[in-house]
């Protein structure tokens, strides 16, 4: 995700942040930039509507997220195990502080929506939540009469566990948000 003038992290809209994602995905290069807005805010939506759901997956840890550019990720096998990255978790808090942003993000609240992210990841993984996602963004892809077919919106999933992980966490602002914003740190120090 490309970074935004260092004036606008704090003003800066979490839709905006989640409309740059679909941007970027070379999927949507030349789609309408309000059907973006569309998914985008239906995907955020649909996110802050779920009902909470514990994390069931395996939970490791691990020291190589800012090299891999990961502050956590979900994977369904073997077994399904949510790796939280301790480098990239201190980092984000590190940046919290450093930008005054601990009214957004409490103390331990990093790793919390990494969890809580994750966790809707899960359920779109094997759950029935996918379809419906598809269904409320609308995406068709075929319809045959009254049969239709809703197509994956690539970014959505990403954009609706983000929404969720705000939700859940009562935090002041979308991880995407922060997500954005260390993504941008992390670049800005290897240069």
């Amino acid at each position: 995700m490309s970074s935004p003038p260092a004036a606008s992290w704090e003003t800066r809209d979490d839709l905006g942040f989640a409309v740059r994602l679909l941007s970027e995905i070379p999927v949507h290069e030349g789609r309408d930039p309000e059907l973006l807005r569309h998914w985008a805010r239906t995907a955020g939506a649909f996110g802050a509507a779920l009902a909470p759901v514990p994390c069931r997956a395996r939970v490791t840890e691990r020291a190589d997220g800012l090299e891999r550019g990961l502050l956590a990720r979900y994977v369904s096998r073997p077994t399904p195990t949510v790796e939280l990255y301790t480098d990239t978790l201190a980092a984000a808090e590190e940046l919290i502080d450093a930008r005054g942003w601990r009214h957004w993000y409490p103390p331990g609240s990093v790793r919390e929506a990494a969890l809580a992210h994750e966790a809707v990841h899960e359920q779109l993984h094997h759950g029935l939540a996918k379809g419906a996602l598809k269904r409320a963004l609308g995406h068709l892809v075929l319809r045959a009469g009254r049969f239709r077919l809703y197509g994956h919106v690539a970014g959505a999933e990403e954009i609706a566990a983000h929404a969720y992980a705000r939700t859940v966490c009562g935090l002041g602002r979308s991880p995407l948000h922060l997500t954005a914003a260390l993504a941008d740190a992390v670049t800005q120090r290897e240069k």
